[in-house]
């Protein structure tokens, strides 16, 4: 992949003409060049030409960052330092969000680049009209060898770069290894999606460590059962397993965004059934794409946008209730991939909503039979994958994975069924229905179809198994696994939630996200401003930028399981209430219903709650800080006794405390 647009030696470059540096950023330019383009990149060449000294090391513009989507104006390796340059032409002003974006690049480069890991990196924003005293302008480097970003105008760049030049004592970079080192982000899942709908692979915005190679071996081994059953005229369905934020949703997204053309028999459809996801994924893959045009000197309309957008991720129920419409027909698509397919309903939740909402008496299929029945319609071939997180069930009717399987042996015994070895692990609930499979001739087990490691956390790969043992209670093995995970993820416990936020704010960089999380069945948290009930819109929560009064960064709404489900912050507050609470020996579950606690002593109600817990606990990528609250001896609905022994359990694991 071409990682820029021009490449040179700083003393190579200073001996070609502007033309023709011009004439290849031209070249290699993936869109029509706008005048105002051009004047631009002219204006930076002009700018670097004057300060820039010949044995000075290499240059780079337009630099690519696939995991964000975007390109760095310039990079520049200076002794062992890289340089991250943004430049504002003509600006007078130094934007907030501009300097985040230029710390972001830095990040960026820092966390996923594997040769720039050890370098000094220096992100520096030039408005190159400003104005600039130059003592402002002094380099303030961290600990992780990225310097705070540094504002400056054209005329003082050269003596930023002098300054900061002064804190390498390393060695010179080498060119040719830099450029080789390999590119391994972890985007978010809204950064995923954004980056292939603009097509982008899971490759160029993936990791490429040995521990996550399978994320791109998964893809293949599915797009392979999609061609077979194509070729063969068969009908197969797969079950794509995988620990939280292993990906399971990124290779959904990356089938179904080769197979975008509507017109193509390979067409496919993402579904979910979680409504906020949906919701947030097409409005930004809408307002990415609005903004790619703009950026192209092009303008489009979001609704004409939105409604392209629609038709790739849909909701699952609309789905369902257009398959209503008439029982014969197919759907247009022969490939469908359902997201968080666990989460589908029973032949009860089913049932009582055909009744309830659709008025159909006596509906007599739970949601997984009607929507493999959809599928079956197509008379030559269709393909289902089914994308399945462990432990990951968070309301009532949600059947699990154990219900596709009792549809295919009930009603679709033809059907091919490829599914993970891992698939029989205690978290997907499904070891006996397994069982019923063995006299099946069409089950092919693939190692391939298990997703083992995290990229969600990229610090700490180990993060879903602590929080699998802290919830288990195995107090030792949680331990050890913090020890070994504390360094790169920190994790830290509070009773003060003015503390935790200030936590987070001092970790959080650039445009780096943060939040609350709490359960839904928190409401005895709203003394602490903390209210789950209050209507919050996670669209504006994880889409906005830190000026919104309703996005993440304000730390006023809160977020619960339902709304981040399928979705991660860089960095999150864990809000702790009492309707899970550690009684010395085992979990207690409570739910709050008028003035007081109540027991929930059903199984799988207690199985839901816990389930959302482990959902909060593994939504940060960074780190996180959880907040157990000291209780109110006056208040008979927060004790201490109900949060003390909770705070108490996480000590004895060895979480840091934040006093």
């Amino acid at each position: 992949m071409l990682r820029a647009y021009y490449s040179d030696s700083i003393s190579s470059f200073l001996t070609t003409s502007s033309t023709e540096i011009l004439g290849r950023l031209i070249q290699n330019s993936e869109f029509s060049v706008e005048q105002s383009q051009r004047d631009a990149w002219l204006e930076q060449v002009h700018i670097l030409k004057k300060l820039l000294k010949p044995d000075q090391g290499s240059i780079y513009f337009e630099y690519s960052i696939p995991r964000m989507g975007r390109r760095i104006d310039t990079v520049l390796l200076v002794g062992s330092v890289v340089f991250v340059l943004e430049f504002k032409v003509g600006a007078d002003k130094y934007p907030a969000d501009a300097v985040d974006q230029v710390w972001d690049y830095a990040l960026d480069l820092k966390n996923f680049h594997e040769t720039s890991h050890s370098l000094l990196i220096a992100p520096i924003l030039i408005s190159t009209k400003a104005d600039t005293n130059h003592e402002k302008t002094r380099p303030t480097l961290q600990d992780d060898k990225v310097f705070l970003p540094i504002r400056t105008n054209a005329e003082f760049l050269g003596e930023v770069l002098k300054d900061v030049i002064r804190y390498s004592n390393g060695d010179n970079i080498d060119r040719e290894g830099w450029e080789k080192g390999r590119y391994c982000p972890t985007p978010t899942i809204v950064q995923a999606a954004m980056a292939l709908y603009a097509r982008h692979t899971v490759i160029d915005i993936s990791r490429s460590d040995a521990g996550a190679t399978n994320l791109n071996q998964s893809s293949n081994t599915i797009s392979k059962i999609i061609t077979l059953s194509k070729q063969q005229s068969r009908k197969s369905i797969c079950f794509l397993t995988g620990v939280p934020g292993a990906g399971k949703t990124l290779v959904g997204l990356n089938i179904a965004t080769q197979h975008i053309d509507e017109k193509s028999n390979l067409h496919s459809v993402f579904l979910s059934g979680n409504g906020p996801l949906v919701a947030i994924l097409r409005e930004a893959l809408a307002r990415d794409k609005v903004a790619r045009e703009k950026a192209r000197g092009f303008k489009v309309k979001k609704g004409v946008e939105m409604s392209k957008v629609k038709m790739f991720i849909q909701n699952v129920h609309n789905f369902r209730d257009e398959c209503l419409i008439d029982v014969t027909r197919p759907p247009p698509e022969h490939v469908a991939l359902f997201d968080e397919a666990q989460r589908a309903w029973n032949l009860q939740q089913t049932s009582n909503f055909m009744h309830r909402k659709k008025r159909i008496v006596n509906f007599n299929q739970s949601e997984p039979e009607f929507l493999i029945s959809c599928l079956d319609r197509h008379k030559d071939w269709a393909v289902i994958v089914c994308l399945v997180g462990g432990g990951q069930e968070i309301n009532s009717g949600e059947s699990g994975i154990t219900e596709w399987i009792e549809s295919l042996n009930r009603s679709y015994d033809d059907w091919d069924i490829y599914i993970s070895p891992r698939l029989s692990d205690s978290e997907y609930n499904a070891k006996e229905v397994l069982a019923s499979l063995h006299s099946r001739k069409n089950v092919y087990y693939e190692e391939d179809l298990h997703l083992s490691v995290s990229m969600r956390s990229y610090r700490a790969e180990n993060v879903s198994l602590l929080v699998k043992q802290l919830l288990d209670l195995q107090v030792h093995d949680a331990g050890a696994t913090l020890a070994s995970i504390d360094a790169k993820y920190p994790i830290a416990i509070t009773r003060d939630i003015a503390k935790a936020k200030e936590w987070l704010k001092q970790r959080a960089r650039g445009s780096e996200r943060y939040g609350i999380v709490a359960s839904s069945q928190a409401q005895r948290l709203k003394p602490h401003a903390i209210d789950v009930k209050s209507p919050m819109d996670p669209i504006h929560w994880f889409l906005d930028g830190k000026e919104d009064i309703r996005s993440s960064y304000y730390l006023e709404d809160v977020a619960t399981e339902f709304h981040v489900q399928g979705l991660e912050l860089d960095w999150a507050c864990v809000a702790w209430d009492a309707d899970l609470r550690y009684s010395g020996a085992s979990w207690e579950y409570r739910s709050f219903c008028g003035d007081r606690w109540n027991y929930i002593r059903k199984a799988d109600r207690q199985t839901f709650l816990k389930n959302a817990y482990r959902v909060l606990l593994t939504r940060a990528r960074q780190g996180m800080v959880i907040v157990i609250p000291n209780g109110e001896p006056k208040d008979p609905t927060r004790k201490s006794e109900f949060y003390d022994p909770t705070f108490e359990y996480f000590k004895r694991i060895g979480f840091s405390v934040i006093a």
